[in-house]
């Protein structure tokens, strides 16, 4: 059931999944992609959740779903922010004590900087979905597909469904900074070295937004304890795509590193 939380002076959407029991241990916190919301999750949170006997508590950004709106355009640091001034927020308020951050694309590039770059005592692992720690030639021509598809396409239609009136905001926030030329040397490898809790990473092999240097980058700059997981022929969603697969390397990282 969608509840809201107040955090920042705007209105976010979110939703808990709780399991029996489980209140003392780490509550799974889902960071979403570009154009995600917490809906666009589908059903891979309440799976994580049952298959680790964890809480989980899932949000949309503001200006996605049916959280507030936000003024664009967004500014090059826009995951700068959500990381410093947001996530630590968000636990504050939904009264979350202890967490693991699970962040798709946008969401894991969002989980590095937080883990890297407020080192929150509350967070005690993270995961990555198909992050980015730079921008890639592939990145730009993939978002430039999915503009024409917007405009010309029935993407527009398919968002709306998620995102309601917030779709031309959710979808423009995305996509615009993407492909303004001043983000084409942004770059977060700076804060790999400073994460020092555990990391999981996982990309697929053919992920049409990122090629495996992501992944590789990812690896090579992380100093903690780590596991990279390249998952064959998935694309940018393998939780949902190739679901059975990632759950299972989620389960046994986070049931290995942290004794769950």
């Amino acid at each position: 059931m969608l509840e809201y939380i107040q955090v920042n002076k705007a209105k976010l959407e979110c939703q808990h999944i709780r399991i029996p029991g489980q209140e003392a241990r780490p509550t799974l916190v889902f960071l979403h992609e570009g154009l995600g919301c917490v809906a666009l999750w589908k059903d891979f949170p309440l799976k994580l959740c049952n298959a680790l006997k964890l809480n989980g508590f899932i949000y949309s950004r503001q200006g996605y779903g049916a959280s507030d709106q936000i003024i664009l355009p967004r500014k090059i640091d826009f995951m700068h922010r959500e990381a410093f001034d947001t996530v630590s927020s968000v636990l504050d308020v939904a009264n979350i004590n202890s967490a693991i951050l699970i962040g798709h694309s946008d969401g894991g590039s969002i989980a590095l900087i937080h883990a890297g770059g407020i080192q929150d005592d509350r967070v005690k692992a993270i995961s990555t979905i198909a992050a980015h720690v730079f921008t890639e030639e592939l990145t730009v021509k993939s978002s430039k597909a999915a503009k024409n598809a917007f405009e010309n396409e029935n993407l527009r239609t398919r968002l709306a469904k998620y995102h309601g009136d917030n779709v031309d905001c959710a979808f423009r926030g995305w996509n615009d900074i993407w492909l303004s030329p001043d983000f084409l040397n942004w770059n977060i490898e700076e804060f790999l070295p400073k994460i020092k809790i555990p990391t999981l990473a996982i990309q697929g092999s053919n992920d049409q937004y990122g090629t495996i240097n992501q992944i590789t980058a990812i690896e090579k700059g992380l100093q903690c304890t780590k596991q990279i997981k390249i998952i064959q022929d998935a694309q940018h969603s393998p939780h949902l795509n190739n679901q059975r697969t990632t759950l299972k390397i989620l389960e046994e990282f986070f049931i290995e590193k942290l004794n769950i």
